[in-house]
């Protein structure tokens, strides 16, 4: 899962606290290896030793350096000084580095886990008499168990499948890491009224997506096969290797079906070939399975698929863009806004011309300006042309003519 640059400071993106006794084979381990498919980065102590109190202090970095905290309450759990220890530093370490943190609740009642009852009271009473000179230690740990058991967002496995609670668990994790990791569009002028009418379309519940296969048809060098076999490999979790397009279509149709996937097929030319060979029916796939296609010719989208077509920027949104890369913070004055208004009605919501302009005009003076805006109105940036090049060869002629006009 990616990063952003905003959660830089994460080494991990979840550290899982457990009495090792419990649930190390079973729970937990199911847990550990579900995130980690998922692409989770998780930390997960193998050799932990819970007979003593200190912690170690490479878990403590752990602990520090993890954006989720996952805490497994069994009915053990309270027995051992390492656990609880390991949890007053999850809890303090919540309220200074502003981790989220989730508590699992296996085979015990929320609420023994907060009041400290039934088996939980029963290992405070031993604490209490083994360790009666540390009152101040004892109190910690009933508040920590306390403020853990009453946070947000937890999960309860009494009344589910342990399939069931770490479904959840992992969707409500990878769900927030989705939205950190595209934290670094909030720069991009108008990506979110873009996001928002795609979501839309897709109609995407909760639990829809699974697995996702995103990479571009046109770096593609070694033949479909090649494709079928990484987009095959990504979502089955199994290594793919078919030397002919055929036997991968075959592949396609069989160890998908019963699969929720999100395959996103970038820039397609050809939608007979990559189609056929890619995703050639919607039987490949199981329910709640979405497939993207981009395309810069809509003849290629079938008619009965939803379109949602690319539009210009919208004048406000150009306005935005351009004094992003011309002025980078804020506009000096009054002659210069009427000046960016006229480039901005050139570049007619053109993202890319808003952008090759604002930068080539950044740091120059009015004179500057007042010479490329002359120039635009007869000759266009061969920078732009050049991009728009790749767009303008794929149309017919027909289309050419009107592109021109």
């Amino acid at each position: 899962m990616a990063s952003s640059s905003s959660s830089s400071r994460w080494s991990y993106d979840v550290f899982l606290s457990f009495r090792g006794e419990d649930t190390r084979k079973t729970f937990t381990s199911h847990l550990y290896k579900v995130l980690n498919d998922k692409g989770i980065k998780t930390f997960q102590d193998d050799k932990r030793l819970e007979y003593g109190a200190t912690i170690p202090e490479e878990l403590c970095k752990a602990i520090e350096e993890s954006q989720f905290v996952i805490v497994v309450f069994s009915k053990s759990y309270a027995t051992s000084r390492w656990c609880l220890n390991e949890l007053v530093k999850i809890m303090e370490c919540k309220t200074q580095f502003k981790q989220t943190v989730i508590p699992i609740f296996y085979d015990v009642d929320p609420s023994h886990v907060r009041n400290q009852k039934e088996s939980f009271a029963k290992a405070f009473e031993e604490h209490e008499t083994k360790y009666k000179d540390d009152v101040e230690g004892i109190q910690r740990w009933r508040i920590a168990l306390n403020a853990s058991a009453n946070l947000k967002g937890s999960c309860d496995n009494r009344d589910k499948t342990d399939a069931d609670c770490i479904r959840q668990i992992v969707e409500q994790i990878s769900s927030k890491l989705c939205k950190i990791s595209l934290s670094y569009l909030q720069n991009v002028v108008g990506i979110d009224t873009h996001l928002e009418k795609i979501e839309s379309l897709l109609a995407i519940g909760i639990n829809d997506i699974r697995i996702v296969g995103i990479w571009d048809i046109k770096e593609n060098k070694h033949g479909m096969h090649s494709l079928q076999n990484i987009l095959l490999t990504k979502l089955s979790r199994e290594k793919a290797n078919y030397n002919n397009e055929e036997d991968g279509k075959h592949q396609m149709a069989c160890r998908l079906r019963s699969k929720k996937v999100l395959i996103v097929l970038d820039d397609i030319d050809d939608k007979d070939y990559y189609l056929e060979y890619l995703a050639g029916h919607l039987d490949w796939f199981g329910n709640g399975s979405r497939i993207i296609i981009t395309t810069r010719d809509k003849h290629l989208i079938g008619k009965n698929d939803v379109i949602y077509e690319v539009t210009a920027l919208p004048d406000h949104e150009s306005i935005q863009l351009f004094y992003q890369h011309a002025f980078r913070k804020g506009v000096p004055d009054e002659h210069f806004k009427d000046l960016s208004l006229n480039v901005v009605n050139y570049a007619k919501g053109l993202p890319l011309a808003l952008k090759v302009w604002g930068s080539s005009l950044h740091n120059r003076d009015i004179t500057v300006w007042k010479s490329a805006i002359e120039q635009m109105k007869n000759n266009p940036n061969s920078k732009i042309v050049e991009k728009l090049r790749i767009s303008y060869d794929g149309l017919d002629s027909t289309h050419q003519e009107i592109f021109l006009i």
